[in-house]
């Protein structure tokens, strides 16, 4: 039976990870992106520890290892997702100071308190939610260590009922920038930076791979109607947000421990 209001996560976890598996990156973004978020931390050093929490195939983090000193652990629940980013960590010769474990960002992470001086989360912390994220995780935190995440967010008080009501089905938490970063600052960070993330990270970096990857997977999986479910809700959000891009987008939330 079709069911075409479904979010992501009531989808077959192995055709989503299959699916993704085909595109660089999991979510909006870029390169140029990721560095931008970087330049507003310092005191990274050969000694530093960073966590990629929600890392996917590790787009965004062999662009840090690129950028900044310092160990890298991306995290990501998905064991082939995780298998990929050591592939790309050993071909971008990483694989000394990048390494993918599998776990979930719902549970305690496999980190020492304090130990860490930066934890990355790109287009992920919604899936244990912003606000819950930046409390749970700021344990693992030095003092002084920072925490940059790119979180959905809405840029007006109105929007059209029709992507109000989208986003609040999929992602009820998703609020307007000064509200994140109100809950940065409560949650106990000093917030050093926030911006929006470029259109071109929606649609250059994300959906144009994607749309490719959608063909290939629907003559793959001829008739398979989650298949046809998952490929139409892909699609609708990048309808929605050609619609829509200018109430919503990404934003890169930066904080620095108290």
């Amino acid at each position: 039976m079709s069911n075409k209001n479904k979010t992501i996560h009531e989808f077959d976890f192995n055709l989503i990870c299959e699916y993704f598996s085909n595109v660089e990156r999991q979510g909006p973004g870029s390169p140029e992106t990721t560095i931008k978020a970087l330049s507003f931390i310092d005191n990274l050093t050969e000694e530093s520890c960073i966590a990629d929490i929600g890392c996917g195939t590790g787009g965004q983090t062999m662009i840090l290892a690129q950028n900044a000193p310092g160990k890298i652990t991306g995290m990501d629940l998905f064991p082939d997702f995780i298998n990929i980013f050591n592939r790309n960590a050993k071909q971008l010769s990483l694989q000394n100071r990048v390494k993918g474990i599998v776990g979930s960002m719902t549970d305690a992470l496999p980190f020492e308190k304090e130990s860490l001086d930066l934890i990355w989360s790109e287009g992920a912390i919604y899936n244990i939610g912003y606000e819950k994220g930046l409390n749970e995780w700021k344990q693992y935190l030095k003092t002084g260590a920072y925490i940059a995440a790119s979180e959905a967010s809405w840029f007006t008080d109105d929007r059209p009922d029709e992507i109000t009501d989208f986003w609040l089905s999929n992602y009820p938490e998703i609020d307007t920038i000064p509200n994140k970063v109100a809950q940065m600052q409560n949650a106990g960070y000093i917030p050093v930076a926030t911006f929006i993330i470029p259109e071109n990270c929606w649609t250059e970096h994300f959906f144009a791979p994607c749309q490719k990857a959608q063909v290939e997977f629907l003559k793959k999986y001829p008739g398979n109607q989650i298949v046809e479910d998952l490929i139409f809700n892909q699609r609708r959000e990048a309808e929605l947000y050609d619609k829509y891009k200018a109430f919503y987008g990404y934003v890169f939330y930066i904080g620095k421990k108290i």
